[in-house]
């Protein structure tokens, strides 16, 4: 086979071709228009280790109630699960992934503040959780103030845990591990008394195989976190969209469904679900 030679003329058109096609505005059918739906795919933003919220199982799959949720509201924005693109959003880099457009949206234990309104907009709230304590099953602690004595773990960065130490029991021991894994572990082995954080996660923790039976929900309601989904700011249009699917699923009982599939075997005593759209801190 002969090659022809590329005089640099040619070259120089050449590119100039693909340049004018590229800033052409051409069709990027791999975007999602979350406002109008349809598109080839969709990236939502997820925890990847979170059981029972947000989880990438060892086969590649996705499993939890932020997963659930996403789903449902992904397909009822015109996307079916094999459409859906999920991308680990940690918590610190949510506001960038959704202001830079890495993710259409975000379901991943988000809880709606302030600060967060500021860069981002809420569609939902679609579970309020609750600041709670994990024990074991066979444990004494009732109260906040019987953790007086006992060894309290959280996450390193994580204000949980100081909270209880300044408002409910100053003779608590703080232990500050590096994952919630970690003080579910030392849970089990008898290294902490309790572990500390939203109910929802704690739930998602105590459902898994290997803990079922083992531990126990305190129901202390130390705080109110109302989990939203992010979209990116002035959105309002996927906003809307969200929150009609949001008022489906609570409706249609898919969303009643979902808690009990993710949290019933840590016998999680759940909230009903928010009001769709209340968006109040």
């Amino acid at each position: 086979m002969k090659l022809r030679k590329v005089t640099a003329a040619a070259a120089a058109a050449l590119v100039l071709s693909l340049t004018a096609t590229a800033c052409g505005g051409g069709d990027d059918s791999d975007s999602a228009d979350t406002g109008s739906g349809g598109g080839d795919k969709i990236k939502v933003g997820i925890k990847y280790d979170q059981p029972g919220l947000g989880l990438k199982e060892p086969d590649g799959s996705f499993s939890g109630f932020d997963v659930d949720v996403a789903t449902y509201v992904a397909k009822e924005l015109g996307y079916e699960p094999n459409q859906i693109e999920f991308i680990e959003t940690k918590s610190a880099d949510r506001e960038n992934a959704l202001a830079r457009g890495d993710v259409d949206f975000i379901a991943a234990t988000y809880s709606i503040t302030d600060e967060r309104k500021a860069k981002v907009d809420f569609a939902g709230p679609y579970l309020l959780a609750h600041q709670d304590l994990l024990v074991k099953s066979d444990s004494d602690i009732a109260e906040g103030t019987d953790l007086n004595g006992k060894k309290l773990c959280s996450v390193t960065g994580s204000t949980s845990a100081q909270n209880v130490k300044d408002e409910i029991a100053p003779k608590a021991q703080l232990k500050e591990y590096g994952t919630y894994s970690e003080c579910i572990a030392g849970l089990q082995s008898g290294a902490v008394d309790a572990v500390t954080t939203d109910d929802s996660i704690l739930a998602g923790f105590a459902a898994q195989d290997q803990y079922k039976g083992q531990f126990k929900l305190a129901g202390l309601k130390l705080s109110n976190e109302n989990y939203g989904i992010g979209v990116k700011k002035g959105d309002t249009e996927t906003v809307n969209k969200i929150n009609d699917a949001l008022e489906k699923m609570v409706s249609d009982g898919a969303w009643d469904t979902a808690v009990k599939d993710n949290f019933g075997p840590a016998n999680y005593k759940n909230e009903p679900a928010p009001k769709i759209g209340n968006i109040v801190q």
